[in-house]
């Protein structure tokens, strides 16, 4: 018999799953959040560390110290543990032949045409990025060089940078295949060394992940209930190859209420992890804060939570979800117990920082306290002074 879950149930699960049911400041061990284990994606203004103090990390004299920044999934930065790195390489390889195309994209196409199987470019280029970067190196200087020594297939003209260089994808998907990490903060990137750790040569497809870096599960137990095609759509893997790396012990839910994504004409299937059946309901257990104290977040732009491909589950309405996920200057989210309210914009004058919030219904006294609250918390964050909190 397949389960039930509610709308609110899911948001329950998710919510508890990504650590936003933390209190400020109680997490004092990366090893407790979660999402570190699929990566925090560290993009814009505030990135990673401000997704991560949301739930609930006290961040000490040195924000990274335990963390380590690697381009990863969908050559996006992402935080990680540091001591994780080598799983994670091995982790966040393509799957196959295939998947390694699907996820450079348009670089596959020259690859195809000269006979180039996608893997084996990846793997010469994670071995010249390490070469290259003897020292810590801006991420210009690595393409140039780079480039010099890669064949015609492999690069292209670009017109915004009117120059030629290797494809950004091929680029990005080697560089921590070669040892190579990011170092936070700078911009435009710069790349160096992991300390101590050797390259895995490109993970050869069909090597195993750890469990708790497999990419798959982690996303089932930190977005589920969720779809082949879902988790395929946020890997830029073929859903094939996901299908074939799918978890044994991924059972299937029915959620009610949402209308179900539709598969060749018929409902497609949900599923979760069955370890994570157990996790809260929505309406069947009680927050301990009481019904007058709602968690209230500030969710940056690319925060996980908001990273899923199960959009119509979260933002039920269209054009909110438009609003909301825009593709050019998205704003960050207004969340309250796992609800999205609302949309948020900071403006920053100096030393003092304004919040500009626009919610998709009015807000109780309670919930708009805690926006306030959410505010002052990433105005400290910041470095500054909390001006005001601005409605929309």
């Amino acid at each position: 018999m397949v389960d039930a879950l509610t709308r609110q149930d899911v948001l329950a699960r998710r919510r508890h799953a990504q650590g936003l049911d933390a209190p400020p400041g109680s997490v004092h061990d990366p090893d407790a959040l979660a999402v570190l284990d699929l990566g925090v994606q560290d993009t814009g203004g505030d990135g990673a560390l401000w997704a991560l103090v949301v739930r609930g990390l006290a961040l000490g004299d040195d924000p990274w110290d335990g963390l380590a920044l690697a381009w990863t999934l969908r050559g996006a930065p992402h935080a990680y543990r540091r001591r994780d790195l080598a799983a994670v390489a091995v982790a966040t390889a393509p799957f196959s032949a295939d998947d390694a195309a699907k996820r450079v994209f348009d670089a596959a196409k020259p690859l195809r045409e000269a006979g180039v199987p996608v893997l084996d470019p990846l793997r010469e280029i994670a071995a010249l990025e390490r070469e290259i970067v003897g020292e810590p190196t801006v991420k210009g200087e690595l393409s140039t060089r780079l480039t010099e020594r890669l064949r015609p297939e492999q690069v292209r003209w670009c017109n915004p940078c009117q120059a030629t260089h290797s494809w950004e994808l091929p680029f990005r998907l080697a560089a921590l295949q070669g040892g190579l990490e990011l170092e936070p903060g700078t911009s435009p990137p710069v790349l160096r060394h992991v300390p101590g750790l050797e390259p895995p040569a490109y993970a050869r497809p069909g090597t195993e992940a750890e469990p708790r870096f497999d990419v798959v599960r982690a996303y089932l137990h930190l977005f589920g209930p969720a779809t082949v095609r879902e988790v395929a759509a946020y890997l830029d893997a073929p859903a094939r190859t996901v299908q074939e790396h799918w978890p044994g012990d991924a059972v299937e839910v029915e959620v009610t209420g949402v209308e179900p994504t539709l598969l060749r004409g018929r409902p497609e299937p949900r599923f979760v992890l069955a370890d994570d059946l157990a996790g809260p309901r929505g309406d069947r257990d009680a927050d301990p804060r009481g019904p007058g104290d709602p968690a209230v977040h500030l969710l940056g732009p690319f925060d996980p939570y908001l990273q899923l491909r199960d959009r119509a589950t979260l933002v039920p309405d269209p054009a909110a979800q438009k609003s909301l996920w825009r593709t050019l200057g998205r704003p960050g989210a207004v969340v309250a117990d796992g609800e999205v309210l609302g949309a948020w914009r900071p403006r920053t004058s100096g030393k003092r920082l304004t919040v500009r919030v626009e919610t998709w219904a009015p807000l109780d006294d309670a919930t708009w306290a805690g926006v306030q609250d959410a505010a002052e918390r990433l105005a400290a964050f910041r470095g500054v002074a909390l001006a005001s909190v601005d409605r929309a």
